[in-house]
């Protein structure tokens, strides 16, 4: 696999080698400029420079606490791209004083595991540790995890794994038994601006050297561009800085360097990951909140990073059943309607239909009736199972049945003025059993007041002794089915 000891970036641990062959201080830069990109030379080497993520590794974090007991737990470090995952690797290899094994899931085997973990059990005769860097664990699948299981759980390896996406669904049950997993987030501005000021500032392993101004508007722009992704700020700070550089050596980087260098990024997004999941949720949640600003800003979202938009009014669909529902019965027709002409138009104009939908069922009244009376109902039919249908809402299809009764007593709403008839409709053993019990929003509360109305008018019945039990009266059952 080549060195070992190099990092993901292909540098050397032990720092570039000058001309002469003899190797440099870590992180020194040859004469000139490095062809060494600007992100793998100011890769962190110490927690104290380590950027972000005071939750997992900040003072008094869990971790910390571990390391300073000289323990070092097996861990999966779980964060989008540019997070730290690879640095945060390195730094606690070199803190546990163990031999550092790196490898990518990408490009090794079973055979290349197998070597490691016999020099792993090499070092372990003499005392040393070894920790096995995994890039991209969720690419290995599971005859390549399950051959690591055995010297993580002996202990022979310390394994730390670098994945995107989300361990659970993964990384093999028994490897994340036996590892604590380690969210990673993308970097806040602040932390983000440290590092740039920082590479700028850095006469060693950054900008320092070189006459650079990095025009406030710049900064602001390029924090805002790179979605907390340190490698892609870092990257696009040395690109902007060398085509702006002047014959003097000067470079002034503005906006339109830093848009340049850029170059149209992409939005954070994998249409089968956790982004696809979480931005989901997010949009879901917004119209759920009634809140059109955010519905609106999640669509985008999803559809500028190359979401498919028929699974954007899919959910709609659902959403108008299970959230709006009876408050506004239109809502459906809406949402159908949105998919059917995004459909029919495709993109990018499709995004219209699929906005006006967003912000009619973020603004909608909202129930979500229809979806617990169904539940509620479910529950019943799970655990009754086999209830017999009524012998008087059963069809009478055939003489056969009609003598025994099928159909006998039912009444027909219809030959009712009001059209409001009394009479059992659930199993016997279900009878009295309430599933629906509508909200008071929107047009829902003239539901509620219609079956009220309907109650009342049943209990009146009753009272004066009008319509008694349906067996006694066969005169509305032929034809009504």
């Amino acid at each position: 696999m080549g060195d070992p000891q190099a990092d993901l970036f292909g540098v050397p641990a032990s720092g570039v080698t000058v001309p002469g062959g003899e190797p440099a201080a870590p992180g020194a830069q040859p004469p000139g400029r490095s062809p060494v990109p600007l992100a793998a030379r100011m890769r962190p080497r110490t927690l104290e420079e380590f950027a972000g993520q005071d939750r997992v590794v900040g003072p008094g974090s869990v971790l910390r606490r571990a390391l300073d007991g000289d323990q070092l737990p097996s861990l999966i470090l779980w964060g989008p791209p540019g997070s730290g995952k690879t640095s945060l690797a390195n730094i606690l290899a070199e803190m546990s004083g163990a031999a550092f094994e790196s490898v990518s899931a990408v490009s090794s085997g079973v055979a290349e595991l197998r070597k490691i973990m016999d020099r792993a059990r090499e070092r372990r005769r003499i005392g040393r540790r070894t920790v096995l860097f995994i890039d991209e664990i969720h690419r290995f699948n599971k005859g390549q995890q399950d051959a690591v299981l055995p010297d993580v759980e002996s202990g022979t390896v310390t394994l730390l794994g670098a994945t995107t996406e989300n361990p659970s669904f993964e990384v093999n049950a028994a490897l994340l038994s036996r590892a604590r997993v380690l969210r990673l987030e993308a970097l806040a501005e602040a932390d983000l601006g440290g590092l740039v000021d920082r590479a700028i500032a850095d006469e060693t392993r950054g900008l320092g050297g070189d006459d650079v101004v990095l025009e406030p508007a710049a900064r602001a722009r390029l924090l805002s561009l790179c979605g907390g992704d340190a490698r892609v700020a870092l990257d696009a700070l040395e690109l902007a800085v060398a085509a702006t550089r002047d014959r003097n050596g000067q470079a002034v980087v503005d906006v339109a360097a830093v848009e340049g260098a850029l170059q149209n990024p992409s939005l954070l997004y994998d249409r089968a990951g956790d982004q696809h999941y979480w931005l989901a949720s997010a949009f879901i949640k917004s119209m759920r909140d009634s809140d059109p600003d955010a519905s609106v800003y999640w669509l985008a979202r999803m559809l500028e990073a190359g979401e498919d938009p028929m699974f954007c009014a899919r959910r709609m669909v659902i959403f108008a059943a299970e959230d709006v529902g009876l408050a506004d019965p239109a809502a459906l027709g809406v949402a159908v309607a949105a998919q059917q002409a995004a459909h029919f138009v495709g993109m990018p104009e499709g995004y219209l239909p699929l906005a006006e939908a967003a912000l009619y069922l973020a603004t909608a009244p909202k129930s979500n009736s229809a979806m617990r009376a169904y539940l509620k109902a479910v529950d019943d039919v799970r655990e009754t199972l086999h209830q017999p249908v009524p012998l008087h809402l059963r069809n009478a299809s055939t003489a056969l049945t009609k003598g025994m009764g099928f159909g006998a007593g039912y009444r027909y709403a219809h030959d009712q003025a009001d059209a409001i008839v009394d009479q059992q409709h659930l199993p016997d053993s279900l009878a009295g059993h309430r599933y629906y019990t509508p909200s008071n929003h929107g047009s829902e509360a003239d539901i509620a007041a219609r079956l009220g109305q309907i109650s009342a008018t049943v209990q009146a019945r009753r009272s004066a002794g009008g319509e008694g039990a349906p067996a006694d009266d066969q005169s509305s059952t032929v034809g009504h089915h």
